[in-house]
């Protein structure tokens, strides 16, 4: 028998089915191909087919199988599609990455429109909520497995300029704790809470500030490359988090959440 604490098998996701939110580009896109090279099927939804399926093939070009589907979390009739849709494709979802995310600028709170709130809600809240539901159940079905929420540290920060944002990430710290019991003892709910990534976001923006900012209010003194999420993520997805549930992890070179950084 394998040594399960060996190095190499505590992060082997071999023959593991996952399915990651936004996982065409950036954090996603990183964490789908990690996952991928440590041996897991991936199956990845965006709002974008086209970009989802270059993501796929990408995927699938590493060795395992890969499944792009077109989904619009904040619609909970496209969410219950795509949970459907995986399953068919491969009888099983053992990972669930709710990674998609948006936080829209806007010149003032009271010029904050109610459509505008309800999408940041519903991509950020109500789409994780309803998906996690979904495929948790089936996962207590079967043989179990782990739902990694992507949350911010804006959630647990003053961020002016992202309320509604960091106010949907805040509910989806509280609700993987409430998970966490819904679903135990066999599926796990983690979150990574990530401080500022420099992904496709960043070239919004003024970077010469932010560099200044990130030296002098982040420990690390800089903004995190998409790359460096997959540590915590191949943590949470595979065995070596086996006793680790409820946890909110975060990945943000030291800065708290710091609100001076941006």
């Amino acid at each position: 028998m394998q040594d399960q604490s060996a190095p190499n098998s505590l992060f082997d996701l071999t023959g593991k089915v996952a399915l990651i939110t936004g996982g065409s580009r950036g954090l996603g896109r990183e964490m789908a191909l990690a996952f991928a090279d440590h041996g897991a099927h991936v199956a990845i939804a965006s709002r974008k087919l086209e970009q989802c399926e270059k993501t796929a093939a990408e995927i699938a070009a590493r060795g395992v199988q890969s499944f792009a589907h077109a989904c619009h979390v904040a619609k909970w009739s496209e969410v219950e599609a795509l949970a459907e849709a995986v399953f068919a494709r491969f009888g099983r979802i053992d990972i669930l990455v709710n990674n998609a995310g948006l936080s829209p600028l806007y010149p003032s709170l009271d010029a904050i429109t109610e459509e505008l709130f309800d999408k940041v809600i519903g991509i950020n809240l109500k789409g994780p909520f309803r998906l996690s539901a979904l495929v948790a159940k089936r996962m207590m079905e079967g043989d179990g497995g782990s739902i990694i929420n992507i949350s911010s540290t804006a959630a647990v920060t003053p961020s002016p300029g992202s309320e509604p944002y960091c106010s949907a990430k805040a509910g989806l710290n509280a609700l993987t704790r409430s998970m966490a019991y819904a679903y135990g003892p066999k599926v796990r709910v983690n979150c990574i809470m990530p401080g500022p990534f420099l992904t496709d976001i960043s070239k919004a923006w003024d970077l010469e500030a932010f560099e200044a900012g990130a030296r002098a209010n982040i420990p690390l003194q800089r903004g995190g490359q998409p790359h460096e999420i997959v540590g915590a993520a191949l943590y949470l997805a595979s065995s070596a988090s086996s006793y680790t549930t409820g946890a909110i992890i975060p990945v943000d070179g030291g800065s708290g959440g710091n609100p001076k950084i941006l």
